[in-house]
């Protein structure tokens, strides 16, 4: 679970009720159920009419996904590329095959390397997948996006809506106050669930798709590289270069001297 995310946006509703009650003990005042349904309708229907309602869907899981799901680390499997060069080194290509892999991409990868496919044919077909992914993930955070647009606007309507409302009753001085109360309620709304949800959530939604097809692209050369070379230390070398170089762990003695060792086979 990414525990960062949940908190973020519990502090984030927590400071602005704790707030809210610093200011006033009647909380009641900030809860408006004509408002709730323009902002929260309205951006609804409006999302709606831009997207298809399985992109919405989509939008929605996914929005959910980065609460339960720890985002991936890319030298995780930076690690288990380099276990594969050493298995294909060791049995073949071949064996690529018979491994077991949580990730499609990463077996549709090992099984067209264990088939001999020519290395320009998978960094293509490798690539077509990722730019589809591409793709994919910038419409859900479009939606999210656009959803962080439309809430103020319609926030900003409520509000002329109660505007219109309460100059219709300047004759009762006494209703003023309250109406006029009642119209910032949709701007408020509005404000919050774009500020709180939904822009940090498209934001999210990008951050994790920077990290997802960074580990594709991992993949993808890590693939074509244990085809080429099929060397642990230039594979190791060529897939580094995705990490910030701090973060850059040079292979283990055990591992140079297994590479020596195959060189002298050789």
């Amino acid at each position: 679970m990414d525990f960062t995310s949940l908190i973020g946006v519990i502090s984030g509703f927590g400071l602005i009720v704790y707030a809210i009650l610093l200011g006033s003990s009647d909380v009641t005042i900030f809860i408006n159920v004509p408002g709730m349904m323009i902002v929260i309708g309205g951006t609804l229907a409006a999302t709606l009419v831009t997207f298809q309602i399985r992109d919405t869907l989509a939008a929605f899981k996914a929005g959910f996904i980065i609460f339960v799901q720890d985002k991936q680390n890319p030298q995780v499997m930076i690690a288990t590329m380099l276990q594969l060069t050493k298995l294909s080194r060791r049995e073949g290509l071949i064996a690529l095959s018979r491994v077991e892999a949580d990730s499609p991409f990463l077996k549709r990868a090992l099984n067209m390397a264990s088939d001999a496919n020519d290395e320009d044919y998978i960094r293509k077909t490798l690539q077509a997948d990722i730019d589809s992914l591409k793709i994919r993930h910038y419409v859900v955070q479009d939606v999210f996006k656009k959803m962080g647009s439309y809430a103020p606007a319609f926030g900003m309507l409520g509000t002329l809506i109660g505007l219109i409302q309460m100059l219709s009753k300047l004759d009762d001085p006494e209703m003023i106050g309250p109406s006029m109360a009642v119209a910032l309620l949709t701007t408020f709304y509005g404000s919050l669930l774009a500020t709180v949800i939904f822009l940090p959530i498209a934001g999210k939604l990008k951050a994790r798709t920077i990290l997802e097809i960074q580990t594709l692209e991992i993949i993808r050369d890590g693939t074509v590289s244990l085809m080429g070379s099929n060397n642990y230390l230039a594979v190791y070398e060529r897939l580094s270069s995705y990490l910030p170089a701090k973060q850059r762990k040079l292979p283990s003695a055990g591992d140079k001297a297994e590479e020596k060792s195959a060189g002298k086979r050789k």
